[in-house]
């Protein structure tokens, strides 16, 4: 009788984890050069603040636009490629974001470089869950953690081009130039072959590292949709959408809460998104192990409740400490339900490979376009304060809908 045992990754699996990670490190750092550049983009422009976030919003517009024709790209080109393109195609639209000397320009290549990040997104997360099937263990929180690094060194690059005088054609050519030649490199040690390899392969022991069946028939063995199929989707696009929303609260909203609401002084202000990105990033670090000992759905609805209390008791009793505390909460609580609901989609049967990952990541940016003016509604309606109760809510809605994710494999 014989024993199956995970076998370790072998060199070629090994490469493309670092290949991935590379892919989201860039994607992450691409956009985040840009950001800072924009209150002298506007300012050059000589455009009002109602134009300007028309202009804006053209980035997110332009995922929604595009993000559909993920999963047909993905299915014909290969997740890995498609990533590369799309990583180049946002380069460029982020260039000629920089340079633009109107603001039609300027809105159009926004919508350019938000249609190419929506079809990375999809395809870096599809080759990562990929590898992630090869190493038999959750790495995928791993990748987003890294696109948060991405996202800093980034920001970092454009406030050292700004203090050095480097004007922005200069700056973000240097950008494209170096984040381009990555993920070109990145892609010499992609997995190769199609993605519709089979799902849940677990890799058994033995030296020619021959796999045995796994746990669920993966993209490449589709079985017929089931009648559950459309529920379990629409519950993963809630999560995933949770998840987005609270990222969009620290993003857009704690700044403005902790200054005009509890008259905090700037610099304190900042700390809100600083603490529910940092706790994030490190919910992010630890996610992997924590959804291998524990399962997606113990995680996921753990963290769901992290965030409903801390953002909660933020709320009930409002404070700026307790409030940084409640975001950074949040972000934490948060962290894995993106990662855990592309894995879940990707993984369900009946649909075509790509499908339910590029549903969930569009519906998904749905969710980051329109939280911002329903915040806004009710805030106007009431306060800022009521407004965030939309945090400790999502909290709630993943304790609720974390079911369908998977419990803890034996």
């Amino acid at each position: 009788m014989t024993v199956d045992v995970l076998r370790p990754p072998v060199p070629a699996e090994r490469q493309a984890r670092a290949a991935v990670a590379v892919l989201f490190f860039t994607n992450g750092a691409l956009f985040a050069n840009l950001l800072p550049r924009f209150p002298q983009i506007k300012a050059d422009l000589g455009i009002g603040n109602a134009a300007y976030g028309l202009a804006v919003a053209a980035f997110p517009t332009g995922a929604i636009a595009a993000g559909l024709a993920a999963g047909v790209l993905v299915r014909r080109l290969g997740s890995g490629r498609v990533a590369v393109i799309g990583t180049l195609g946002t380069a460029v639209g982020v260039l000629a974001a920089g340079l633009a000397d109107s603001v039609v320009l300027f809105a159009t290549a926004l919508f350019l470089a938000g249609a190419m990040d929506a079809i990375t997104d999809v395809a870096q997360n599809a080759h990562g869950l990929r590898v992630q099937r090869r190493y038999g263990r959750s790495i995928i929180n791993s990748f987003h953690a890294i696109w948060s690094i991405g996202a800093v060194v980034g920001g970092s690059m454009a406030a050292a081009a700004i203090a050095l005088g480097l004007s922005r054609g200069q700056h973000l050519l240097i950008s494209a130039v170096v984040f381009g030649i990555a993920a070109c490199v990145a892609l010499r040690f992609c997995l190769t072959g199609p993605d519709t390899e089979p799902a849940g392969e677990k890799r058994t022991g033995g030296a020619d590292g021959e796999r045995g069946p796994g746990p669920g028939p993966g993209p490449g063995k589709r079985t017929r949709v089931r009648p559950r199929t459309p529920y379990v989707l629409a519950a993963l696009v809630l999560i995933a959408a949770a998840g987005a929303l609270v990222e969009d609260a620290g993003s857009s909203w704690a700044a403005l809460y902790l200054s005009d609401s509890l008259h905090a002084s700037g610099a304190l202000a900042a700390s809100g998104y600083i603490a529910l990105v940092g706790a994030q990033f490190v919910g992010r670090v630890i996610g992997d192990r924590l959804v291998d000992r524990y399962g997606q759905r113990t995680v996921a609805r753990s963290g769901g409740l992290i965030a409903a209390v801390g953002m909660g008791l933020a709320l009930a009793a409002p404070t700026a400490t307790g409030t940084i505390l409640g975001f950074a909460a949040a972000g934490f609580g948060v962290a894995t339900l993106v990662p855990a609901a592309m894995h879940e989609a990707d993984e369900l049967p009946g649909l075509k490979p790509g499908s339910g990952l590029t549903i969930v990541s569009w519906l998904m940016r749905l969710g980051f376009l329109l939280s911002p003016p329903i915040v806004g509604l009710v805030a106007d309606a009431t306060s800022l304060r009521v407004g965030l109760l939309v945090v400790p809510l999502a909290g709630l809605l993943v304790i609720v809908l974390g079911g369908v994710l998977r419990p803890r494999r034996a």
